[in-house]
């Protein structure tokens, strides 16, 4: 019997409360993974101790949330620890998943595995010794990986193993302006990562391109092998008169009857212009903006307070309140001024609610003719489409037919072809049997 190839992911973003859009791409990714065979491990790096000798105390500790609080004289010592110790590797343990810690409520964010491993504190690490050492910190298992598939640009690697690196776009440098990062050290990062790493994975063509053009890797060395998009049935399906009751009995939306645009409120997503263009056309359904405030949020929503009895904001929604929230809406707008792949048009289009999105970066290439493509830029021209969308019923039920079909290009099975592409590269893999 051919044994599984050893295919392990971080952590790093879903161990997020909240998630994002790179939590979303990693735990589709673990499933995937699954799928073809493999066998997975999720490598986390939480702030609490799982070296315990006993099995339920090391569980225990890694699914406890909360945050511990240092005082400045032990962050100090931490750092000199760290400086000490780093340059030897970070040592990841297995946690022992023993079923006794309840994990029902955490269902919706987990990714899949047949192991976790923890390195404490290690995405920290990586940070300061990226600072101070430059180059990749190593992570040492008792058994390395074959693969170890980072979904996220970090200064890591694991010893004896290929490390793939996912880079999601090129934002830092194409959007300097939309993020609060270090420009210098996220350039010096990804020029590192490009020339170093065993394969580059990224999620359009878009971004391909331009990680060849800024740091001239060769194409045989990167992958677009895009996302998929996946909505779980229970959800997907859930009956039309439970969607009504989702959409007015919380939120107090007329099914049908509002306009919706979730996502992270930072510069890049444009909810600015949006919210002003929304405003400008006179359409008497609701805005709702769903999504948790980051970087210069409250410039985003300025026109907000101004305006609050058209636009209704929310911090946040569970996923199956999300999925009715999206089912239930007239139109998605989503009128990004850059994404890597754009999953939360894809989303919408998948549950059949006709898009509006920005005609952009990757988007063109992945909602083809069926969304409503903007100039994320001119006002004036979403103020047109969001009429359009408004009172052409003929144009929301084409969009609404075609948005299925379109995201059936980026289903689990496609997906998992365009990966067993990569991984086949360096393992055997079942589909290569």
């Amino acid at each position: 019997m051919l044994q599984k190839p050893r295919i392990y992911i971080d952590g790093y973003n879903v161990s997020l409360v909240k998630g994002t859009g790179v939590a979303t791409y990693a735990r589709n990714l673990s499933f995937a993974l699954r799928d073809l065979g493999a066998e997975v491990g999720v490598l986390y790096g939480t702030a609490n101790a799982t070296t315990s000798f006993h099995a339920l105390s090391r569980e225990v500790a890694f699914f406890d949330q909360r945050a511990r609080k240092e005082s400045w004289l032990s962050k100090r010592l931490l750092d000199l620890q760290r400086a000490a110790t780093l340059p030897f590797g970070e040592i990841a343990t297995q946690v022992p998943i023993t079923g006794s810690v309840i994990r029902d409520g955490l269902s919706a964010r987990l990714p899949y595995f047949d192991h976790i491993w923890n390195a404490q504190g290690l995405y920290e690490k990586q940070e300061f010794y990226a600072k101070f050492f430059g180059g990749r910190l190593h992570v040492h298992f008792r058994h390395s990986p074959d693969i170890m598939h980072w979904t996220y640009p970090l200064a890591l690697r694991v010893a004896n193993a290929k490390n793939i690196y996912t880079l999601h776009d090129l934002v830092p440098l194409r959007l300097p302006y939309t993020t609060l990062d270090n420009k210098r050290a996220y350039f010096s990062l990804i020029s590192r990562l490009t020339k170093s790493a065993d394969h580059i994975v990224t999620v359009s063509e878009a971004s391909k391109k331009d990680i060849i053009n800024f740091f001239g890797i060769p194409e045989d060395r990167i992958t677009n092998t895009y996302q998929a998009v996946d909505i779980p049935a229970q959800y997907r399906d859930k009956p039309i008169s439970d969607v009504k009751t989702d959409v007015t009995g919380l939120f107090g939306l007329n099914y049908k009857q509002y306009f919706l645009f979730f996502g992270a409120i930072e510069p890049k997503k444009n909810v600015g212009r949006m919210i002003e263009a929304y405003l400008a056309s006179g359409v008497t359904d609701p805005l709702v903006i769903l999504g948790k405030k980051a970087w210069k949020s409250e410039e985003e929503l300025r026109l907000v307070e101004a305006r609050n009895d058209r636009v209704l904001q929310l911090d946040y929604a569970s996923f199956p309140l999300l999925v009715s929230l999206i089912r239930g809406a007239k139109a998605v707008l989503f009128p990004s001024l850059y994404e890597g792949f754009g999953l939360p048009a894809l989303e919408a289009m998948l549950l059949g609610t006709p898009v509006l999105t920005s005609n952009t970066a990757s988007m063109p290439e992945v909602v083809g003719d069926a969304a409503l493509q903007v100039n994320p830029y001119d006002v004036r021209g979403m103020v047109e489409g969001i009429r359009a969308l408004d009172s052409d019923a003929e144009l929301r039920g084409r969009l609404a037919d075609a948005g299925p079909m379109r995201a059936q290009l980026f289903s689990p099975e496609r997906y998992q072809a365009r990966l067993s592409g990569v991984y086949g590269k360096f393992v055997k893999l079942r589909d290569d049997a």
